[in-house]
């Protein structure tokens, strides 16, 4: 599994995973009007354009189709914005349970370290709270909160950066 960092020809790869992610995953947690709210976010809102332009992200390469020239697709990605924080963290539902969201959790989480950061925050979903949770993360409350005009709950959750990251 090659991680490698995001680029700026990476940011529509970005909302296609980010889309196909919640097309494919939330389904199970969330109601179809949830769904669609969610998905449509990356068109909708500048801030996914701003926290892909001015974070630090990491992006999980799939393997390269046969006699396919260029890079190898984008299965799954994370952006810290800003350093503290873990803005957006998503995996394509075909690349699910493939250690890939917790490899770029971990590249964030060394990457943070490295920079200083004593302690990353994020808001975390019912998808993604059970894999923060696994490496080391703790909810510190709970919000509710209107996206495209549709209720949403989710996880403040926050991990002291004291040591290395488990893995």
């Amino acid at each position: 599994m090659l991680i490698r960092r995001l680029t700026a020809e990476d940011h529509g790869a970005a909302a296609d995973v980010y889309r196909d992610a919640v097309h494919s995953q939330a389904p199970a947690l969330y109601s179809h009007q949830q769904v669609v709210a969610w998905a449509g976010l990356p068109l909708s809102r500048p801030e996914f354009r701003f926290t892909l332009d001015q974070g630090f992200g990491l992006v999980s390469e799939g393997e390269q189709p046969a006699g396919r020239a260029g890079r190898p697709p984008i299965e799954a990605f994370a952006v810290l914005e800003p350093l503290d924080r873990v803005a957006l963290l998503y995996c394509r539902g075909r690349s699910c349970r493939q250690g890939r969201a917790s490899a770029l959790l971990q590249g964030l989480e060394a990457l943070a370290l490295t920079a200083g950061v004593e302690a990353l925050r994020t808001e975390a979903s019912f998808i993604s709270r059970p894999l923060f949770e696994r490496q080391g993360w703790q909810v510190m409350a709970i919000e509710e909160l209107a996206l495209a005009g549709v209720s949403f709950r989710r996880f403040l959750m926050q991990k002291p950066l004291t040591e290395a990251p488990p893995g």
